[in-house]
């Protein structure tokens, strides 16, 4: 198959369909047993401070990035679907046991009990990513993989719906009760949030255990070549050195990778402070957008995801880097106006819709495309491992500093975000002719 032949049969996208679509809900879940810590701490109230959920937070992406050292190249070695098995069969334990410690309370010291669990729970997380990226390499034809960039960008909007829109939705049915002026009070501790995630990821381990397959040829279609940095290769795995070689020595990888690292300071720099930062004004069950947030989140990221997506395949030839240079000059642009307008309730709330819009879209075509395009289908595991391993380190710088400086003040929060946005920028705009060449191109 040429890089522009790529009809496939009714029976054959019927069969991706079926493969990809309950592989992306399980992310999606995963999103949920991941950022329902940001709803727990608005919940907690006194009892976790700023600065106390940023270091539970950075202690938990830190693991996260370095996990990916590991189980980028496994997740290479053994396939994508037994990750995704490892990663909600351990998510959903570990968010039991988070729901538990909080339905309990045990004499322990409550920030270093979350620490070493969200820890944990954050290692396997870091399968997810990894394996709906690696299994989908092998299913998707270059050409298409924007429009796949912005349904990976669709199911990131759906997990952090599930994780803040849902989520919020549990601790005000379960753990609140309504004042005389009609506002809710939380009056429980907030375990349901971490229980309703790990019943739900069980009941897709079961799913994907049954449904999901790594390539085509597992699934009863023929195998094709993808186009990608692999094509001109056979399916034989690359040793683990070798694999190693061929993502860090890519410069376009790595720019890449260096893009992430922003997007991760920019992403979560947004989506978790935003609504902290309503809580703490006073205003966030009475202004649409706080009390929406999730909603919100998903309909900004869902339609950044598929513009990206359309506009790269589309508009840009299958580039990347030009859309990713687009949505970065939003972000900055968004980050100086809310720098002015932290007080003014509808200008920092479309800020931070615009940014979300932006940066998610970007995300799902660097880490959901970009990686299966310079990575190959053979090494999309460690590509993306990288990849989204500097997305939370840029989430771990982020955590542990605004959780520090929005404890000074609050007027420190956006200026952080621009040296980054002004980075994104500057890098996207480096790759903006990149394109992958496998050894056919050559």
């Amino acid at each position: 198959m040429t890089l522009d032949a790529i009809e496939h049969s009714v029976s054959y996208r019927r069969r991706r369909i079926l493969n990809w679509l309950p592989l992306g809900l399980t992310y999606a879940l995963l999103y949920m047993g991941r950022y329902n810590l940001t709803v727990s701490k608005n919940a907690f109230g006194d009892l976790m401070t700023k600065s106390e959920f940023g270091t539970i937070f950075f202690f938990g992406t830190v693991t996260y990035a370095v996990a990916f050292l590991l189980n980028g190249p496994l997740t290479d070695k053994i396939g994508g679907r037994k990750a995704i098995l490892i990663a909600a069969a351990g998510a959903a334990v570990m968010n039991l046991l988070m729901g538990l410690f909080t339905y309990f309370k045990p004499a322990l010291n409550m920030i270093v009990a979350f620490s070493i669990l969200y820890s944990i729970n954050m290692y396997f997380q870091s399968f997810g990513a990894v394996s709906i990226v690696k299994v989908n390499a092998s299913w998707f034809h270059v050409r298409e993989r924007g429009i796949f960039g912005g349904i990976f960008g669709v199911l990131i909007s759906a997990g952090i719906f599930l994780a803040f829109q849902v989520g919020q939705f549990i601790v005000d049915r379960f753990h609140s009760a309504p004042q005389a002026d009609g506002t809710l009070v939380v009056t429980s501790a907030p375990y349901m949030v971490f229980f309703v995630p790990s019943v739900l990821l069980v009941m897709f381990w079961v799913i994907d255990f049954f449904v999901v397959r790594n390539r085509p040829s597992e699934a009863g279609h023929e195998n094709f070549d993808t186009g990608d940095a692999s094509s001109g290769e056979d399916d034989t795995p690359d040793p683990l050195a070798v694999i190693l070689k061929k993502v860090v020595t890519n410069p376009i990888v790595l720019t890449i990778g260096a893009i992430e690292f922003c997007t991760g300071v920019l992403r979560n720099g947004i989506m978790h402070w935003y609504i902290i930062y309503g809580k703490e004004m006073g205003y966030f069950y009475d202004f649409v957008i706080t009390r929406n947030w999730g909603l919100v989140l998903f309909l900004a990221g869902a339609t950044g995801g598929m513009t990206a997506g359309w506009m790269s395949d589309k508009v840009f030839g299958s580039r990347r880097g030009p859309v990713a240079g687009i949505l970065y000059a939003l972000i900055l642009v968004s980050a100086v106006v809310m720098t002015f307008s932290l007080h003014n309730v509808w200008i920092l709330g479309i800020c931070a819709v615009a940014i979300s819009y932006a940066v998610i879209g970007a995300h799902g075509m660097l880490s959901g495309t970009a990686t299966q395009d310079f990575g190959g289908r053979k090494n999309a595991g460690t590509a993306v491992g990288l990849i989204d391993g500097l997305v939370y380190l840029g989430t771990g710088l982020q955590a542990i500093c605004l959780g520090f400086l929005t404890e000074k003040s609050w007027s420190f929060w956006p200026p952080f975000l621009i040296p980054f946005a002004v980075m994104g920028l500057l890098l996207a705009w480096k790759i903006r002719h990149a394109i992958p060449k496998g050894k056919k191109a050559h």
